[in-house]
């Protein structure tokens, strides 16, 4: 078994989602013997977002392409074969400014691949890479769930479901923390958290 960790927030140490992931993944190494984990951190070693000169390299032969933008495509290819060789996929995905990171919005960039991940066929768009389980762990400063006032400002959650749906991922589990930065919800939200990582293995 195969395990993808991957984290994007920018706050080091001390980030909530990067906590959950690490005990998330542990939990899972715990639960699956000689699982194999790879690890990627998203804020430390970033992709480029994607330009007209990504577009283009699609047309043009390797060998033209600027020594930065094929490193760059290496580097995007790297990030798509580990996603699809991943069994399970723990994704850290802190909510800012009521979306994901664009650290994490650029590596989902790289995974959106036709012929890869999806492909368009007669009844439409099919997802290629079922049968993987993803858990993510969702930080968020404030109240955002269904039963929230502000649950429709969550372009967070929605679009990382959306993404892997589309990618014909239905095993998607959330281990959410929300209201940290409610000084009165902080720690509650964490043991919550914790407590559904006890249920999830």
């Amino acid at each position: 078994m195969r395990l993808l960790h991957v984290d994007s927030s920018i706050l080091g140490g001390n980030s909530v989602s990067r906590t959950l992931t690490a005990e998330i993944v542990e939990a899972e190494r715990r639960q699956i013997p000689g699982l194999q984990v790879v690890y990627r951190d998203l804020a430390e070693h970033p992709f480029q977002h994607i330009s007209g000169s990504h577009l283009a390299a699609a047309q043009a032969e390797p060998v033209k392409l600027p020594p930065p933008l094929q490193q760059d495509l290496a580097q995007g290819q790297a990030a798509l074969d580990e996603f699809l060789a991943a069994d399970i996929v723990v994704v850290g995905a802190p909510m800012y400014n009521f979306s994901v990171p664009s650290q994490l919005k650029a590596w989902i960039d790289r995974l959106a691949v036709a012929g890869k991940t999806f492909r368009y066929g007669p009844k439409g768009p099919e997802g290629l890479a079922s049968g993987k389980k993803v858990i993510v762990a969702s930080s968020r400063g404030g109240m955002y769930g269904e039963d929230s006032p502000a649950a429709g400002l969550d372009h967070q959650e929605k679009y990382l479901t959306s993404v892997f749906n589309f990618f014909g991922i239905t095993d998607i589990t959330f281990i959410r923390a929300e209201g940290l930065a409610m000084s009165d919800r902080r720690d509650s939200a964490l043991q919550s958290a914790r407590e559904a990582i006890a249920v999830l293995v």
